[in-house]
């Protein structure tokens, strides 16, 4: 798709602009005005009607701290208002890509709207294409044509918790994150693991023996050709081995594969779900906080199902 500027510069404003917006437009600029800067007013006032009230709206939605979905719905606006020409709207969506907020990060979409706005002379456009690279010239499918965008990945309180992670143990990240891609496991699932496990210690211990960033048991430690628990990156290799292969086992059901994590399968077989263990449920509960997605993509070829799916079937 062949980035269409002039087409977005040329689109003219939706004729015979309809009661409702200008209903909208007094409703946002009465309850927003005081979230605005005396600058955001300024270049809203010089937009047409219908897309300042896209813009208020968008604005508003994007800082509405209760609102589940509110930077998604800024995007949705913004992508509205982008298509009737608005560079405000182009940049504000950039940003939006650039960072990740509402829609999944993409510098490369937001280098394009960047770029497409600076054909208007938007100037902020014009001084982020200083600092992005522009590798291809394709805009959001929702910029040109009236379909939603698509949502950022949900989040849990694992991106807080690494975001504050100290200096010393951010290598851990690194790490986690090479090993995860090459055995397919979501980082974030191995991190929230290893936050509930060990709190990023390398030289944890439990009382159950458990040692490590993973706490895995010597058993465990064996069963996946771990020698030295203690050592960082055979410890998660390990760790990330044996989630990998309890996701096959359990159809990629994450609560299932963390319950066995914790209990072991054996005890998820057992119990034909999450076992009645406060511990357990308690664990569960933990890393579903950090990781609330609650599928994940599995390698049915690792490992013949439990037999609990066997009995389902």
């Amino acid at each position: 798709m062949v980035l269409r500027k002039h087409d977005l510069l040329k689109r003219p404003v939706v004729d015979g602009l309809k009661w409702v917006l200008f209903a909208t437009l007094l409703v946002v600029a009465g309850s927003v005005r005081a979230e605005f800067s005396s600058q955001e007013l300024e270049t809203f006032d010089n937009e047409p009607p219908v897309i300042a009230a896209l813009l208020k709206r968008a604005v508003f939605a994007e800082r509405d701290l209760k609102r589940v979905d509110g930077e998604w719905e800024a995007a949705k606006l913004y992508c509205e208002a982008a298509r009737h020409g608005s560079a405000e709207a182009q940049f504000r969506l950039g940003m939006l890509y650039a960072v990740g907020k509402g829609v999944p990060a993409n510098r490369d979409l937001a280098a394009s709207l960047f770029a497409t706005a600076s054909m208007h002379g938007h100037y902020e456009s014009q001084k982020m294409l200083e600092t992005v690279e522009l590798t291809v010239s394709d805009l959001p499918p929702c910029v040109l044509a009236a379909v939603d965008p698509e949502k950022a990945p949900v989040k849990g309180e694992i991106d807080n918790y690494i975001a504050n992670l100290p200096e010393s143990k951010r290598w851990i990240l690194r790490l986690v994150e090479t090993i995860s891609t090459w055995h397919k496991v979501d980082p974030k699932l191995v991190l929230s693991i290893i936050s509930v496990e060990s709190n990023f210690a390398t030289s944890a211990q439990s009382n159950k023996q458990a040692q490590g960033l993973m706490q895995l048991i010597p058993g465990t430690a064996e069963r996946f050709n771990v020698k030295n628990a203690y050592d960082a990156s055979q410890n998660i290799k390990g760790g990330v081995a044996y989630l990998r292969w309890l996701l096959a086992y359990f159809e990629g059901d994450v609560s299932l594969a963390v319950a066995a994590y914790n209990a072991g399968e054996g005890a998820v077989n057992k119990y034909k779900g999450i076992p009645p263990y406060a511990e357990t449920r308690k664990y569960v509960q933990k890393v579903h906080a950090r990781y609330p997605l609650k599928h994940h993509p599995f390698d049915g070829n690792v490992t013949a199902p439990s037999p609990i799916f066997k009995r389902r079937g």
